[in-house]
């Protein structure tokens, strides 16, 4: 038998010399593919390759549901330009805005993971999906345990479930409308890792995001950490660095807002790259150790879908052992809109009122009476059960809020200015005045011809009404000893927080807080005299004897 050519036997080796290398080649790169687990989820093994999975995801099919038609207002749907966020890529680069020292931090190799929760109703798929791809593309893949996303009731359920087929990602859907308060209390529930990462559903992470924040829980487990907030343009979706000599403050009336570090607290920042203690965070973006979080309360769940519950939050990590820092050498981009896109079932007015003021009444103390002063219209609102949170912080052995003012923001001025209105308490012609009686120690308060001069008997008739609500002259204030019909009004040593001191101006009324009866006028002695004595009664609309005019300056 003749053998084969030598120049054919070469080909021939060749060719499974070539055919080998293509096999072992496309072996290698070609990983198992994540498969589908139950309820949809993804199941993902170590060896998975992120790009095979980004393949199989349809990403142009998803992003074409919804999408903005030619002649439609942008921000309809959801209050930024949706044209121009569906113009950009889901995987858009965009410019590294960290101080330059930051690049020469190194950080610890054993990092815990973190399991990312991000709610949404009603997202832009655009947005929503670059928040997605830009934390598996711009974060180490062993720190990113899970992406959770809590769907809250959106009207489309494939927002989320379409996304599953993404590495990492999970999809949990609420039967009804939570809010974001709740939304995120379910998904923290669910995670399975040891560090919970909060973001919201229209951010982009810039590099290098995750490392500091994790190194700073993995030092102090009670830290709470969040990051520097640039700015997304809603109009035109520039990226743009925000300052990093920033961190959260408010006013009297729980409203957030950003402050400049004062000059003293510039001076002694010798170092950029250091974190920055904050008396408040905004809310939408931070990092927490989930076991801290749990022992802490978690979230008020009594809280209505959006607000406030980063005013709850911070005040609790701050007066029950924690602390708030902003890390500069963290950076993540948020879309800030100008108005909510979405409904508040009992509008957004109220809805924000009644949080701030479950907030007020469990961590503010005696210092609520500023939060009432300047936001009137939460006074009488309901705000729900909130024995449960008082219990809570007793249980913690928390700080008073005196002591958060003295440590943490000693800034935040106290208004004194707006403590109370004084003048004269008239009725006709008669006004409110307090006499000293030889017989009794404390003076005496009753109904006399009203003195418009300035010598002792117009002080006698000068009143000061403060936003605790006590009706005062000097250190003596109106008051009642019991809670019947006819019980005498009389002075007493003001106390805070003393219910039988509170009183409501209430139309032409001034009501009794705890007895819900009105301040009246009875005869006293010989009726010739024309003085009279103040009372409660039921309040009676066509009452004469209980309508005033409190005439304050």
């Amino acid at each position: 038998m003749r053998r084969p050519p030598r120049r054919l036997t070469l080909a021939v080796l060749g060719v499974l010399w070539i055919a080998a290398l293509l096999l072992l080649f496309f072996g290698a790169r070609r990983k198992p593919a994540a498969a589908a687990g139950p309820e949809g989820r993804t199941v993902e093994g170590s060896e998975a390759d992120w790009d095979d999975l980004w393949d199989q995801f349809e990403e142009r099919r998803y992003l074409s549901a919804r999408k903005w038609k030619g002649g439609e207002d942008p921000y309809r749907l959801h209050a930024f330009n949706q044209r121009e966020s569906e113009r950009m890529p889901s995987d858009r680069a965009i410019r590294d805005t960290r101080h330059h020292r930051c690049l020469t931090l190194r950080y610890h190799q054993d990092l815990p993971p973190t399991s990312i929760i991000i709610t949404f109703h009603n997202e832009a798929r655009s947005t929503l999906l670059r928040t997605i791809r830009s934390v598996l593309n711009r974060t180490p893949v062993h720190l990113v345990h899970e992406i959770i996303l809590v769907d809250d009731f959106s009207d489309d359920p494939d927002d989320c479930r379409l996304l599953v087929k993404l590495p990492k990602v999970k999809c949990l859907r609420n039967r009804q409308r939570e809010g974001l308060i709740r939304s995120r209390i379910q998904g923290a529930d669910v995670a399975q890792a040891g560090v919970l990462t909060f973001l919201d559903s229209h951010c982009e992470v810039n590099k290098d995001w995750l490392l500091p924040l994790l190194q700073r829980i993995k030092e102090d487990p009670t830290r709470v950490v969040s990051p520097v907030i640039d700015i997304i343009n809603l109009d035109t979706f520039a990226y743009v660095a925000a300052s990093s000599d920033l961190r959260g403050g408010f006013d009297w009336s729980l409203h957030f807002k950003w402050e400049q570090l004062s000059p003293e607290q510039k001076a002694k920042r010798l170092d950029p790259t250091k974190p920055i203690k904050t008396p408040i965070i905004a809310g939408g973006l931070f990092v927490i150790n989930k076991a801290w979080f749990n022992h802490l309360g978690k979230y008020d769940n009594a809280m209505d879908i959006w607000g406030g519950e980063n005013f709850e939050i911070s005040f609790r990590v701050w007066m029950c052992g924690g602390s708030l820092e902003i890390i500069p050498c963290s950076r993540v981009g948020h879309v800030f809109r100008k108005k909510h896109p979405y409904v508040f079932p009992e509008g957004n007015a109220n809805t924000y009122i009644k949080n701030t003021k479950r907030t007020a009444e469990v961590w503010m103390d005696e210092f609520k009476q500023y939060y009432y002063a300047a936001r009137p219209a939460a006074q009488g609102r309901p705000c729900g059960n909130i024995q449960s949170r008082v219990e809570l912080r007793k249980r913690l052995k928390c700080h008073s809020f005196k002591w958060y003012l003295e440590n943490v923001y000693p800034e935040l001025r106290i208004p004194k200015e707006l403590l109370y209105q004084t003048g004269m308490i008239r009725q006709r012609q008669s006004c409110l005045e307090s006499y000293q009686s030889e017989v009794q120690e404390l003076p005496i308060v009753s109904l006399n011809p009203c003195i418009n001069s300035k010598g002792t008997a117009a002080t006698a008739q000068e009143w000061t009404y403060t936003y605790n609500h006590q009706v005062r002259q000097q250190q003596l204030c109106l008051s009642v000893y019991t809670l019947f019909p006819g019980s005498q009004v009389l002075l007493s040593p003001c106390k805070e927080g003393d219910n039988k001191q509170r009183w409501s101006k209430v139309g032409s009324h001034i009501e009794h807080i705890a007895s819900r009866f009105c301040l009246d006028t009875e005869m006293t002695g010989d009726t010739n005299e024309n003085t009279k004595e103040l009372v409660i009664n039921p309040c009676e609309s066509t009452a004469m004897s209980q309508r005033w005019d409190m005439v304050m300056s």
